[in-house]
């Protein structure tokens, strides 16, 4: 498994403007909420994506990614490792070019299977990390 350059990975955040956070909470103090709340700020739409939840950020959530109202440009995962492979198939249902999972969150199966069928795929990344490193 290997993750993009951080060239490429600056270029994908760039071209980017939606992104359906899966796992995403309604609570302040939960890691998922400060890092979609931060790429918000940074201009990205957030698109809350659990059946637990309403809403988060002021926006709707949707019960999973076949429930997306809209394309998106990467679904940036907050759940566990053992997860993915559910997720990945629900994924591949959707146009979105970019599967990417937060830090710790790795299955090198999905990643395989994935990249097989030209997703772009960044895994145990902290997508707000990558963006303020990658910025211009």
């Amino acid at each position: 498994m290997e993750n993009p350059d951080r060239n490429e990975i600056r270029s994908i955040l760039q071209q980017s403007k939606k992104i359906a956070v899966v796992g995403l909470s309604d609570n302040p103090a939960r890691t998922s909420y400060s890092v979609s709340k931060a790429m918000q700020d940074a201009g990205y739409e957030i698109i809350p994506v659990n059946p637990m939840i309403k809403e988060a950020l002021g926006v709707e959530a949707v019960s999973s990614l076949k429930d997306l109202p809209e394309s998106v440009d990467i679904v940036n995962v907050f759940r566990r490792s053992e997860f993915l492979k559910e997720l990945a198939d629900d994924y591949l249902e959707t146009d979105a070019p970019v599967f990417w999972t937060q830090l710790d969150v790795i299955d090198e199966e999905v990643f395989q299977k994935l990249t097989e069928k030209g997703r772009k795929v960044i895994m145990d990344r902290c997508i707000k990390v990558e963006h303020s490193i990658t910025r211009p």
